[in-house]
């Protein structure tokens, strides 16, 4: 089932209309109805707040693995091409570049899977930090990946 449709039918489960859905989210009615055709798809904190909204888990809409993979594949700067060997050594170099604080957030994003609630509940710090620390640090994953060069020796 496609994300817009579960969207639709947690909405109508919930017994709310496309406009009661918006006002609750301060989003436009619109916007809700482009996720429910598929022409829009939110972006994963927004995921979390409609789930909030509609009572219901998360992963009841989108699954945690895919929402994490989404987020890393967004960093992959068009055309460029990697195997799964050449992103990973990407990523681990990129993570040696970061302040220790920031790449425990990111690891414990993109490795360990765990929601910005959970990492702010784990290292006692407010969800709002979490959400910016990864955010900067995900642009700069953006960056790093553009400019990133292959070592040329594979002895790793």
């Amino acid at each position: 089932m496609d994300v817009g449709k579960k969207i639709a039918d947690a909405r109508n489960a919930a017994g709310l209309t496309q406009q009661e859905f918006a006002d609750r989210l301060f989003i436009s009615r619109e916007l809700v109805s482009k996720w429910e055709n598929g022409t829009r798809r939110p972006d994963l904190t927004t995921f979390e707040k409609i789930a909030e909204v509609l009572g219901i888990p998360t992963e009841n809409l989108i699954r945690r693995e895919d929402r994490m993979f989404e987020e890393l594949e967004a960093c992959i700067p068009n055309g460029r091409e990697f195997t799964l060997e050449s992103l990973t050594a990407a990523i681990e170099d990129f993570l040696r570049t970061l302040p220790s604080g920031h790449a425990q957030l990111f690891m414990r994003r993109y490795y360990l899977l765990n929601s910005n609630a959970e990492i702010a509940n784990i290292l006692n710090i407010k969800e709002n930090l979490v959400r910016s620390r990864l955010s900067k640090t995900v642009k700069k994953l953006k960056n790093y990946l553009k400019e990133y060069k292959e070592p040329s020796n594979k002895t790793r």
